[in-house]
């Protein structure tokens, strides 16, 4: 699993000096941080059926990776 797709630093490679900043100095951002890697990590060992999972958990998991990365671009722009 070293390729996730759907990777912060992917996703927002025009932001990676603010997405370090927010990591190191923003504890909200952290913890979206942290659960955005965990639910993508899910979403990715699901769609390699590492560890499947039914659709509708799947599509539960990728709307909550979604809402993460939106409340992150939206930290991310204000910063």
């Amino acid at each position: 699993m070293a390729n996730t797709p759907h990777e912060l630093h992917e996703e927002f490679p025009e932001f990676a000096d603010r997405i370090h900043a927010l990591k190191v100095g923003n504890p909200h951002f952290q913890k979206l941080m942290e659960t955005y890697r965990e639910v993508n990590r899910k979403i990715h060992r699901a769609e390699i059926e590492v560890e499947p999972m039914d659709d509708q958990a799947l599509e539960h998991l990728k709307v909550m990776r979604l809402g993460l990365k939106d409340e992150m671009f939206s930290l991310l722009q204000a910063a």
